[in-house]
Order: structure tokens, then sequence, then C-alpha cells
């Protein structure tokens, strides 16, 4: 078990600097690790702060993502949603507290998708898995394609792929080597409500084989459909969490977005009226 302290970047041969999401690919591989039984976490972060300069943007958040479950980061925008995530995936450092991986000393423990993620020109969808799958020894990448449904658009150029497509070849990089922890920024944001659907499906079918999913979203109404766990970040630190029917039940609320903003004003009597009238 081990605590990160360094963002897990390298640089391929040839002079080119890897992007986030080659770097994500490219793991460390030296983590020793137990693996998880009975929803043990599989990454916890511990008091964790984080601050660009003087401004400060979490404090004192600690948390734990389990196998199995998507867990949702909710919250308004500008609260450290993204920050918390990449914190949690590996790829920046917070200013205090520690962030643990527990899992199992895997080729990749976490996949990562950006909130807009970009391939190079010039390369098929095939062709881009197939990179990214042969940093880490992966074999069938078009089988990455037929998990999230774009293995009709193989051959197809990544520039000419649509935004929820280029969203779904995102989650399919985010995939190769299996990693136990796929995390997710915002992966329906700007898509059409049929296509974000489609993203969400792909994300329970991702737990539902044990894969922890870690996402983002501002669709509160999908979060409550499709997460299991659901952490409210707000003013620096976790407003609130749990499974979205308890939230449900301790807001005496008809709906996520009721308890999102019974949670950020603390006016829990105006939840409770509306519900009661409704």
């Amino acid at each position: 078990m081990t605590t990160r302290t360094q963002s897990e970047q390298q640089t391929s041969g040839g002079g080119h600097t890897e992007t986030a999401e080659e770097s994500s690919v490219r793991s460390t591989r030296d983590t020793d690790g137990n693996s998880d039984s009975d929803g043990d976490p599989l990454v916890t972060a511990n008091e964790v702060d984080f601050a660009y300069g003087a401004v400060s943007v979490l404090e004192g958040v600690s948390v734990a993502i389990r196998p199995a479950r998507i867990t949702a980061l909710i919250g308004p925008n500008g609260v450290g949603k993204t920050t918390l995530l990449q914190a949690l995936a590996g790829l920046t450092d917070p200013s205090g507290g520690s962030i643990t991986y527990h899992g199992p000393d895997t080729v990749r423990h976490i996949g990562y998708l950006p909130q807009n993620p970009a391939f190079r020109p010039g390369f098929s969808a095939l062709e881009t898995l197939e990179f990214y799958a042969s940093l880490v020894g992966e074999t069938d990448p078009h089988a990455r394609l037929e998990r999230v449904g774009l293995e009709a658009a193989a051959d197809r150029r990544v520039e000419a792929l649509s935004g929820g497509m280029t969203q779904l070849l995102g989650i399919a990089q985010a995939t190769i080597g299996d990693p136990p922890l796929v995390a997710l920024d915002e992966p329906a944001s700007g898509l059409d409500p049929g296509m974000t659907t489609h993203v969400f499906d792909v994300a329970a079918d991702l737990a539902a084989t044990g894969t922890a999913v870690l996402l983002t979203s501002h669709d509160l109404d999908l979060v409550e459909r499709t997460a299991d766990e659901v952490i409210l970040l707000d003013d620096g630190g976790v407003a609130d969490q749990g499974s979205p029917s308890a939230l449900l039940d301790r807001y005496e609320a008809d709906s996520l977005w009721e308890t999102y903003e019974a949670a950020l004003t603390g006016d829990l009597h105006t939840v409770r009226v509306r519900g009661d009238s409704s």
C-alpha cells in the first residue's frame, strides 16, 4: 500500500511528450497492494487540502472510493470536483493530506478521461486504441470499441468523430489495461440526451464488472438513477455523501436536485414543504 506523492507522468521515446491520457495509461507499476473484497476501499483521500497559490480549493477532504460502484462527485462550478478527481487519479498532488491506492498491483491502476479528450489527428479510432494498448501489452483493443458501442466507427479518423463518439473513445482508452479504477471527468458534457444516457450506461456496465467508476457530472437526474454513492462538495469540503436513496430520505426530498439545494443552503424546511405539497 503506497501513498502517492508525485504525479505519474513520463515521456515516451522519440522526443514526444505524453499527453495526460498517455501518461495515465503508462501509470507506475510498482505500487504494492492487496485485492479488494467486500467493498473495501480501493482509493482513499485522507484530510486532503489543495490550493492554487493563495486560493484554497479543498480543505480536509476525506473520501473512500470502492470497487464495483459508481461514485459521483457533484457540486457547484468551481467547487473542486475536477481537482479532487484528478488528485484521486494521481494526476495532481494535494497540498496537504494523503491519497492512497489500496488495490491490486495491476499493469495500470487508474484510467482517466479528461473533460475534453483530444486525440492525435490522422489516426483511426482503432489505431488510436492500438497505440494505447501497446503501452500496456494489451492485444485486443477492438474489444474496447465494442464495449462502448464504437465498433462501427473503428476505421473512422478521430477528427471525424462526433462529440459523443470522442467521449466514448476516451472511455475506451481509459479502460485499456483493465484498471481497477476509471475516473471520468464530465463524461457527458455537451452531449445530446440519448448519447448522455448511453455514456452513463457504459459507466454502469463497467461498475457491474467490478470496476470502481468515479465521475463528475452536473446531470443530477442521471446521477440519481445510476450512481451508487454521491459525494456533494461545497465550500472546500464534503457537504454530504451517501447513496441517492439515503440522501433523499435524509432530506425528505423527491429528487437529488432537491437534496442538492437543501444540502447547499441548509434549508431542510423548504424541501420538506415542497415535498409535502407535491
